[in-house]
């Protein structure tokens, strides 16, 4: 299939231009985009001490993660105009939960930066090994660079400090894709750890789950406003799925080769582990190399998400969901209040983390993305299934299923993330609604007044 589109009759080529309407291969790319991020760097480590569990992890996460995408793409072809997520969720399980969902997502954003952050440090801190030999360098280090992207988002310079890291993101993905299969077709299956090093269990599987779904955080994203897509009809669930199934298989390959072509004992006590696996192929030369990827592509997105910590209060307190007074802009049109608050909490977060030794800090914030995340998962996996069941939706096979393992699947993760995920989840999903509250109570003065 072409990627170019045909100009619809009665427009001019000036105005068919202007309209930008995406194809099928640049709405695949914007899929992907979305859905890859920086967990590459840090998950072999965190996935190593579960070994092929990892894997039966994976192709679970990538059924679910199918699964959700398909309700995502319906929800974004069928009710356009419904204002993304929230919306949906509104439509379907009323304005509450719709508050439950969302605000959760801000937290696994908050939460989400911390892991970040973490993974960042950890690979600056092969390039100045000084952050990790001084005592207290790496929370020190971790901190003055929330602070310093907090600073240039409130002063409206998150743009210009945005790399393009999409070329960067890519490199360690290629290098180490292409390794793993030099190796394989060098030495066979003898370069992989032994099958029976760690016994494939239910139980062992489901406790990596949390852990494997922290890299498709994401997806909501992945299914595009209709009026931006050419025949979107088609082309949003094909490009959803499509994209989806890449950013996981190139993710899977990635991780699991490195969790199970090094040593056990290396791989999970590495703070830099996509690093320490080039190092043993190239050299050290080739490791920096690496590490810098990993510096540009972790701090490239923390200061994009600290920015949408900021922008996604803003929006809610425009539905008054939230205090006005949290989305109100600075001088520089941004909402200052909103991004300074939520990169407080990304660094409380990123502190408490900090008490933990090695891959355990990245688990602990990761594993409250995850369990945060999936609230709204699951609220907009039910909305799915309750269209399909009023009509809101079309009632296929195909959708039932994909909605019913949808909300299967987010519990089977919830459970998956640990109850210490899920405490801190709830308790911090919790502190939000004393500031609904408030907001209600604001709009029901203003209209008293009116």
């Amino acid at each position: 299939m072409s990627d170019r589109a045909r100009k619809p009759e009665g427009l001019t080529t000036a105005e068919y231009r202007a309209r930008k309407r995406f194809g099928f291969y640049t709405t695949t790319a914007l899929v992907v985009g979305n859905i890859i991020g920086a967990a590459i760097f840090m998950q072999p480590a965190a996935l190593a001490p579960f070994g092929w569990n990892a894997v039966t992890a994976w192709l679970v996460v990538l059924a679910g993660s199918l699964c959700l995408a398909w309700c995502f793409a319906m929800l974004a072809k069928h009710h356009p105009d419904a204002g993304g997520a929230h919306g949906y969720m509104e439509m379907g399980v009323g304005e509450g939960a719709a508050f439950l969902g969302s605000w959760g997502y801000l937290v696994s954003v908050w939460a989400a930066n911390a892991a970040i952050t973490i993974t960042g440090v950890n690979y600056l801190a092969r390039l100045v090994p000084a952050i990790s030999t001084v005592p207290g360098g790496e929370l020190a280090t971790a901190l003055a660079a929330i602070a310093i992207l907090t600073w240039a988002n409130v002063r409206a310079l998150g743009g210009d400090v945005q790399l393009v890291t999409s070329i960067i993101k890519v490199l360690p993905f290629a290098a180490v894709i292409g390794l793993a299969l030099w190796t394989l077709a060098t030495s066979g299956t003898a370069a992989l750890r032994p099958l029976d090093a760690v016994p494939v269990t239910a139980a062992t599987t489901v406790s990596a789950l949390g852990i494997t779904f922290y890299a498709m955080l994401g997806l909501e994203s992945a299914a595009m406003p209709a009026d931006a897509v050419e025949d979107a009809e088609h082309v949003v669930p094909r490009a959803t799925m499509v994209g989806t199934t890449v950013s996981g298989l190139l993710t899977i390959v990635s991780t699991c080769a490195v969790a199970l072509l090094m040593p056990l004992d290396v791989v999970a006590n590495s703070k830099a582990p996509v690093a320490d696996f080039i190092n043993g192929y190239w050299g050290t030369w080739a490791s920096l190399f690496v590490a810098f990827c990993g510096v540009v592509s972790c701090f490239g997105c923390l200061n994009g998400w600290l920015l949408i910590g900021g922008e996604l209060p803003s929006a809610m307190c425009q539905r008054g969901a939230l205090p006005q007074w949290f989305g109100e802009l600075n001088a520089a049109g941004v909402p200052a209040r909103a991004i300074v608050l939520g990169s407080v909490i990304t660094a409380l977060l990123t502190t408490l983390a900090s008490s933990r030794v090695g891959v355990a800090a990245f688990n602990f914030a990761a594993l409250i993305a995850t369990a945060t995340n999936l609230v709204l998962y699951l609220l907009c996996a039910i909305t799915t299934l309750r269209f399909v069941a009023d009509g809101r939706l079309p009632r296929t096979a195909g959708l039932v299923l994909a909605g019913g393992g949808a909300v299967l699947f987010a519990l089977y993760a919830f459970y998956g993330s640990g109850w210490e995920a899920l405490a801190w989840g709830a308790g911090l999903i919790a502190l939000g609604w004393p500031l609904r509250l408030a907001a209600r109570r604001a709009a029901r003065r203003a209209l008293a007044s009116a």
